[in-house]
C-alpha cells in the first residue's frame, strides 16, 4: 500500500514551500485556504510522484531546537535522492553556501547509502542519497 502523502506544520508556509521548490524540484498546487479554523496548506509534488503538504495555523507550538536529535519519537528526516555521489556534493555545498545548515557531511553508510544531512528552514532533517 502506497503512501500517499506526508505532512509538515511550519510557521512560515511561504519559505517552506520555496526551500522546497528551489532545492529539491517540488511543483507547488495551490494554496489551501480554511478560514474558519485558520489554517492554509500546500500539496507539494515530486518528480517521483511522491508529495509533501505544509501546513500552517497560527497557534503553532515551536518544540525548541531538536533539529540535531535523531532519536527523538516522531518523524525523523526526509530523505531526497539525487541519482549520484557528485550530485550530493554539489546539493550540499549550494545548501551551505546558501546558508543552510549542514549536520552531515556526505559519507558512505553502513547500510550503503552515499548521504549528506541538512535542516530545512524549520529544522528538520533531509537527508540527500545518491
Amino acid at each position: 500500500m502506497p503512501i500517499e502523502h506526508v505532512a509538515l506544520w511550519t510557521a512560515d508556509l511561504e519559505r517552506l514551500r520555496a526551500f522546497y521548490e528551489t532545492y529539491f524540484g517540488a511543483q507547488s498546487g495551490p494554496k489551501y485556504t480554511n478560514p474558519a479554523k485558520a489554517f492554509e496548506s500546500y500539496f507539494l509534488r515530486f518528480e517521483s510522484g511522491a508529495r509533501l503538504e505544509l501546513m500552517h495555523v497560527p497557534e503553532l507550538i515551536d518544540p525548541g531546537d531538536q533539529a540535531e536529535t535523531a532519536r527523538r519519537v516522531g518523524l525523523t528526516h526526509l530523505a531526497f535522492s539525487v541519482g549520484a555521489q557528485a550530485a550530493v556534493e554539489t546539493l550540499t555545498e549550494r545548501l551551505r553556501a546558501d546558508g543552510y545548515r549542514v549536520v552531515g557531511e556526505p559519507r558512505h553508510t553502513g547500510d550503503g547509502y552515499y548521504e549528506s544531512a541538512v535542516l530545512d528552514p524549520d529544522g528538520n532533517r533531509i537527508e540527500i542519497t545518491e
